[in-house]
């Protein structure tokens, strides 16, 4: 009987060709470099997208004040530097 707390490694599905990879497996959570490097390539080539824009009025007010200070800090370091 497992002990409380312990938790078991449960498998998953390396999502370039399916086979069963765990959190332990180094290439995780690909199953091997290849899928990995293809992986990449999908994302290189535009195959995977965002499927919609984001429309949550707080995060983009969020993004707003992030932006603003990224700006701010950019003007700062032009004086500074």
């Amino acid at each position: 009987m497992p002990k409380a707390g312990a938790s078991k490694i449960k498998p998953l599905r390396c999502p370039t060709c399916g086979t069963l990879v765990t959190v332990a497996d180094p290439e995780f959570p690909f199953c091997s470099d290849r899928c990995r490097v293809i992986d990449l390539g999908k994302w290189a080539s535009g195959a995977y997208r965002i499927s919609s824009p984001v429309h949550d009025p707080e995060l983009l007010d969020e993004l707003d004040g992030l932006r603003s200070e990224a700006k701010q800090r950019d003007r700062d370091r032009g004086e500074n530097g």
